[in-house]
């Protein structure tokens, strides 16, 4: 799997730049001091002052510096070089305390020392991973005895449907389960701008299951707490419709009758005396 993890990259560090000036992350918002976390994780998570919170593929680090100006001791990890930089800079600028790791997440055990009240991932990063199994492991790894995991993301279910441009009915074409290679995608811009110009001509993404999901960390040692499933989708997609709070949703005869996305979490066992 080294040379599709490597292409992609080579594809999230073009990505970096063209994300962090882009109208979907909103940076200069951030700056001003806009929170980037959803009401709705906040409250599943819970209070975070004085946590300590790993933040798994963190990108150029907005989530991660959310969670430190609610009091958590953030440290963020991502495989894309020119994310840690920019996340390292954006810490820097805005003056919020924070660490940032680059290594595989794969090798992230390998890279980084101790274990954290809250391990936290979320929105658009699993595709990108071809083990879950080995990602649930890691995730697990990082918890400290009495600490958890958490983790919101696109819906896997809502993956198996045809999102190339101009499709909006639900037309079934992508694998529900993961499979040994990965799919491939022509690279169009960057999610957050198409129109960017990449040198990266393809992307690779695996889709996984929600039993593979769940299974994986319960392998891990980890302690189910909840599975929430949601009619919402947090990004456009084709065959979705923008609601008024800034989410988007199925069409008004389907909306709330299938699964988008979802949030998890598990704790670890307090260590026995």
């Amino acid at each position: 799997m080294d040379k599709y993890l490597e292409a992609n990259r080579a594809l999230w560090d073009e990505w970096t730049g063209i994300n962090y000036r882009s109208d979907f992350y909103k940076v200069e918002a951030f700056k001003a001091g806009q929170n980037r976390l959803r009401a709705y994780e906040i409250e599943e998570i819970g209070p975070v002052e004085g946590k300590t919170l790993l933040h798994l593929q963190c990108h150029f680090g907005l989530d991660t510096l959310s969670w430190a100006r609610l009091g958590a001791q953030v440290t963020g990890a991502d495989f894309s070089p020119a994310g840690i930089e920019r996340a390292r800079a954006l810490a820097a600028e805005i003056s919020v305390p924070a660490s940032f790791v680059c290594a595989d997440l794969y090798d992230l055990p390998n890279q980084l020392q101790g274990t954290f009240d809250i391990v936290y991932t979320s929105r658009g990063v699993l595709g990108w991973l071809p083990d879950i199994e080995r990602w649930a492991q890691v995730a697990a790894h990082f918890v400290k005895p009495g600490g958890l995991f958490y983790v919101t993301e696109i819906h896997p279910f809502e993956q198996v449907f045809d999102d190339d441009d101009g499709v909006t009915e639900l037309r079934l074409r992508y694998p529900y389960f993961t499979t040994p290679e990965p799919l491939v995608f022509k690279t169009q811009g960057s999610y957050a701008d198409r129109t960017a110009p990449v040198k990266a001509e393809h992307e690779y993404g695996w889709n996984h299951g929600l039993g593979e999901i769940v299974t994986g960390l319960i392998q891990a040692g980890l302690l189910v707490e909840f599975l929430h499933e949601f009619t919402f989708c947090e990004w456009p997609v084709s065959f979705l419709l923008p609601a008024s709070d800034g989410s988007y949703r199925l069409p008004p005869e389907l909306d709330g009758k299938l699964p988008l996305f979802f949030s998890l979490k598990a704790s670890k066992p307090p260590t026995r005396l």
